[in-house]
């Protein structure tokens, strides 16, 4: 994003697969409104406990601290009169409350910055992360390396057996993989 509207709401969306450096362009994001002293607060899942549970962690190990929720909910109940940007990392496990919190929150003139997988194992749409980047202002798609023959990637390969939509973890759960090496929900 090249021009970030003053005092105007905002949603701006980062969505990739994992390893494509989405909670690392997040935090950069983040990290840039408090440098221009804006009032930032920042928002992980509860499941979210893989490396952290008081920051969110990009898998390069850069840190930024953050309020753990259980729903999207609770979002309101942090939220103060003079907050300016908000944060929200791993989108696609919330409930899809989060969808009209976003919109709710940009026509309250605040930027909001959501970052997550657009897609679970099985290459199909995942949780509200479809309708986030239907109503962003800004999408910025990432894409990470593919595993198994170097080109990039856009879609997140279960590497063990497990059928669960939602398997929290890192790189001994899922490898990045371009569309050529992606075996769908086969391992």
């Amino acid at each position: 994003m090249n021009f970030i509207p003053n005092g105007l709401g905002w949603i701006e969306a980062i969505a990739g697969c994992m390893f494509s450096g989405k909670s690392e362009e997040l935090i950069r994001r983040l990290r840039r409104a408090q440098i221009a002293k804006k009032k930032v607060l920042i928002f992980k899942p509860e499941i979210d406990n893989r490396y952290d549970e008081a920051y969110v962690v990009s898998h390069s190990a850069q840190k930024i601290k953050a309020i753990n929720i259980k729903d999207s909910s609770q979002i309101m109940n942090h939220l103060e009169d003079n907050t300016e940007v908000i944060g929200i990392d791993e989108a696609q496990f919330f409930d899809d409350g989060i969808i009209d919190i976003v919109q709710e929150l940009a026509d309250k003139n605040i930027r909001i910055i959501i970052a997550g997988l657009d897609q679970d194992y099985l290459g199909k749409p995942f949780g509200p992360m479809p309708q986030l980047l239907a109503i962003a202002d800004d999408v910025m798609k990432t894409q990470a390396i593919c595993m198994k023959c170097g080109n990039p990637a856009t879609k997140t390969q279960r590497i063990v057996e497990n059928d669960q939509q939602i398997l929290v973890g890192a790189n001994k759960l899922y490898e990045a993989r371009c569309r050529n090496c992606f075996n769908g929900g086969e391992k």
